[in-house]
């Protein structure tokens, strides 16, 4: 029988998302696991104690890296000094670097929510009685605020992104492995974002989605694609999750579910044996 590799899998499991549960899918996913590698289960904020337990390294469900940001740029750079292969890999251009991307795209003409970072850019989005202003390294909706013309002409915009506000029709997410498609969600009723339903997406729906993680061209990873649909049709992606995206897969069938775990585990598999 041959040695099993040590996964260190790294989870804040009881971290309060609000309409997700990230204990139950992880103690489900390292259940599945467990077959495969020895697990080491640890929380992301204590995960330099580990590194020298850990063969590779799976960084999951692990709550906005923001609130613990130099711990983690310390934990990034042991990784990388030690060589040790993580999943997702380092090297995502998209959230695990903040909000930039968002300016980035838009600037590159990719459907993506009309975004810049200053009041004198504001004539490159449509016009807009609200706006939407984020923080450049937020995430979960951290400093999110929805504001009218005249209270962002007022606004603190250091660090900041400005959206318009756009009335979508609903949210739907594109997840993938390695760069290959598995599953689509979506959200019917907008006010419930974390409610959702298996989506079939159309092959113009898949295009839009894999233009992005073509563009991001990470080494490996989990990749979620969130987008809106808006009035005229149009999906306009919404954020690409490239560093610890939420996977919702107690919503899934068990063929999904199953088939989603096994080419999980096969793409680990190649970095490990």
């Amino acid at each position: 029988m041959s040695k099993k590799s040590t996964l260190l899998y790294l989870s804040d499991l009881y971290y309060p998302a609000k309409g997700r549960n990230y204990y139950e899918e992880d103690l489900y996913i390292t259940s599945q696991l467990q077959a495969h590698f020895n697990i080491l289960i640890g929380n992301p904020q204590q995960a330099l104690a580990f590194l020298a337990k850990a063969d590779f390294i799976v960084f999951r469900n692990t709550g906005p890296v923001a609130y613990y940001q130099d711990y983690f740029n310390e934990f990034v750079e042991a990784v990388k000094e030690k060589g040790i292969p993580t999943f997702n890999s380092f090297d995502g251009k998209a959230d695990m670097k903040g909000k930039q991307y968002l300016l980035d795209l838009f600037s590159l003409d990719f459907p993506v929510i009309p975004t810049v970072d200053k009041i004198a850019d504001l004539n490159l989005l449509p016009p807009s009685p609200q706006y939407i202003i984020k923080l450049k390294n937020g995430a979960d909706s951290i400093g999110m605020e929805k504001v009218t013309q005249e209270e962002l002409s007022k606004a603190d915009l250091n660090s900041k992104l400005i959206q318009p506000f756009i009335n979508f029709e609903y949210e739907v997410s594109f997840y993938f492995i390695n760069n290959e498609f598995q599953y689509a969600l979506y959200a019917p009723d907008k006010s419930k974002r974390w409610e959702l339903k298996v989506y079939e997406p159309s092959n113009g729906d898949l295009e839009f989605a894999q233009s992005f993680i073509d563009w991001n061209n990470m080494e490996r990873g989990i990749q979620r694609v969130d987008a809106c649909k808006v009035r005229d049709g149009r999906l306009l992606l919404v954020e690409l999750e490239d560093l610890n995206p939420f996977l919702s897969l107690d919503l899934l069938s068990e063929k999904t579910k199953s088939g989603f775990i096994n080419k999980f585990v096969s793409a680990m598999k190649e970095i490990t044996f």
